[in-house]
């Protein structure tokens, strides 16, 4: 018989990055596609599944359908079942105190009932929007062997990138492993220390009860980084740093995003993922039924991701292609990440661009690095849009979804914003 489960797994999902622009116009940043087939929240869900850990809580907000038709029941990820699954907890309003989340600690604390009806040993909270590969059980057997309050899975990064972390001082009590954390400060000015936090955090649920608790009722601010894990230092909490050594993608901005997907190309890619056990749901935007991958005779791929649905009768170079594209004869992809169903004209050419889904691209289309004036920055197309022949758009252009075609009919000039 399965035992019930020691750990409950929540994932912060529902938060929209706005330096992510039109990407989370329609959806969380959790929800957002990556890597040709999945999308970001795959990841730590995948995690948990070969974690073992099958008790999941998905926090969500902002814009739910998109990450909600993808979780379904669970299914993709084997969590169907006794002592195993997948819950969608909304904020409520109405009765009580209820509100929409003001943080991710007021998401948990809102879940408290949830929490307590589940009673588990430990509280495993995960960032939904990360690119990253990891056991959890080894940091919940550290936590354990630690009998901490709290243990936090840090990486170390270069100092001139912990401005926009969280960052522990830890101890060499581990040197590998992990240590007691001295000293944390969230977004230091001037860092001295450089294990940044990767939002993955393993409470003891009493603890994690009364400091969200003592939060809610002193503070107006609601976020574990800026107020749980400071709070808990200041009270001499027993609080543990969890040594993570291997890749992280934080995907913040646009820039994050079109690099974090790069590093799944290469003859060496830092993101193997025939290593990371991804699963997706595979009914959503009906991938499954998509026909195998058309390969014209003058077509050309090099150093490329590209997945079932498509059609390729032109060259794509060092590029990621969603089910359901179509690249004409002539036409020149580089560069580039393409979200299900667009349709690239013959002879059009687009280089260092994100494209949403539905977007048409008519012939002799320039857009991108090759269209501006060399510049590098990366060109992002919102959804339901269509250029018509021949237009010329630069590098570092932002068109939001379903703009109105007028707009649309002439050449727009690097750095343009259209809405």
């Amino acid at each position: 018989m399965k035992l019930k489960p020691r750990t409950l797994a929540m994932i912060l999902a529902g938060g929209r990055v706005d330096e992510l622009n039109v990407l989370t116009h329609y959806r969380p940043k959790s929800a957002v596609p990556f890597g040709g087939f999945a999308r970001v929240i795959d990841f730590p869900l995948s995690n948990l599944m070969n974690s073992g850990l099958e008790q999941v809580a998905i926090l969500s907000q902002y814009r739910s359908f998109s990450l909600i038709n993808h979780i379904g029941i669970g299914a993709a990820w084997d969590m169907i079942g006794k002592y195993r699954g997948v819950s969608i907890l909304p904020p409520s309003t109405g009765y009580g105190n209820t509100s929409w989340y003001k943080g991710s600690a007021d998401a948990v604390f809102q879940n408290s009932d949830f929490i307590e009806h589940h009673d588990p040993d430990e509280v495993l909270i995960l960032s939904g929007d990360h690119i990253y590969n990891m056991d959890y059980r080894d940091m919940i057997a550290y936590h354990r062997e630690k009998q901490a309050d709290v243990t936090i899975a840090c990486l170390k990064v270069p100092f001139d990138k912990c401005k926009r972390f969280g960052v522990a001082d830890i101890d060499d009590e581990d040197a590998d492993r992990g240590g007691r954390i001295l000293q944390y400060a969230e977004k230091p000015v001037d860092p001295t220390f450089n294990w940044v936090s990767m939002t993955i955090f393993c409470f003891k649920p009493k603890v994690l009860h009364e400091v969200l608790t003592a939060n809610a009722r002193e503070d107006e601010s609601f976020e574990f980084g800026r107020d749980i894990i400071p709070r808990m230092m200041t009270e001499k909490r027993k609080i543990y740093g969890y040594k993570f050594h291997d890749y992280w993608g934080y995907s913040r901005t646009i820039a994050e995003y079109w690099q974090t997907n790069m590093d799944l190309l290469g003859p060496d890619p830092k993101i193997k993922l025939e290593q990371y056990g991804i699963r997706t749901n595979l009914e959503h935007r009906d991938i499954r039924a998509c026909q195998p991958l058309k390969v014209g005779s003058q077509a050309r791929i090099e150093d490329s991701l590209i997945y079932n649905g498509c059609i390729i009768d032109g060259a794509v170079e060092h590029s990621i292609i969603f089910p359901g594209v179509h690249v004409k004869k002539g036409a020149v992809v580089k560069d580039s990440i393409l979200f299900f169903n667009n349709v690239v004209g013959r002879d059009s050419r687009i280089e260092k661009i994100i494209s949403d889904v539905n977007v048409t691209m008519g012939n002799d289309v320039q857009i991108g690095k090759c269209g501006g004036v060399g510049g590098e920055n990366v060109t992002v197309l919102g959804w339901n849009n269509y250029f018509p022949d021949e237009i010329i758009i630069g590098d570092n252009c932002t068109i939001y979804p379903n703009v109105a075609q007028t707009k649309l009919d002439r050449h727009i000039a690097s750095g343009e914003v259209v809405r």
